[in-house]
């Protein structure tokens, strides 16, 4: 179980270590606009914006993610391969980032169906 937890917290810290590459972006449009930070994102393009999309996903993965390891811990469903398949899902979510900032449309792609697959299968165990 402590692989679940963990990967629930690495889940949970992905989001705002996704936010760092925005940041950057945000400050190198004139200096981050703390005041309007939204109103500057929406002004990014290329990579800033690529970084930007990639950390709202973080946060849209992190609910399906969350939900099947607090649902497998619930159930007392912590067998190894769900715990393999929450170290596979965090595994593809860095590297779905990191193609996002690359700007790999393809395989960025393939690394999120992976990644999304992973919580529906641990789901699917608890049944």
């Amino acid at each position: 179980m402590t692989i679940l937890i963990f990967s629930l917290i690495v889940a949970a810290l992905l989001p705002y270590l996704a936010k760092i590459p925005v940041a950057a972006a945000m400050h190198k449009l004139g200096g981050y606009d703390n005041n309007h930070p939204r109103e500057q994102q929406a002004k990014l393009d290329g990579f800033g914006a690529r970084a930007l999309a990639a950390h709202q996903n973080a946060f849209e993965s992190l609910i399906v993610f969350s939900t099947a390891i607090l649902l497998a811990i619930a159930t007392g469903t912590t067998s190894d391969s769900v715990q393999w398949l929450a170290l596979i899902h965090i595994g593809f979510r860095i590297v779905y980032h990191i193609l996002y900032l690359v700007n790999a449309g393809t395989l960025r792609s393939i690394a999120w169906g992976i990644a999304m697959f992973c919580p529906f299968a641990i789901m699917g165990q608890c049944l």
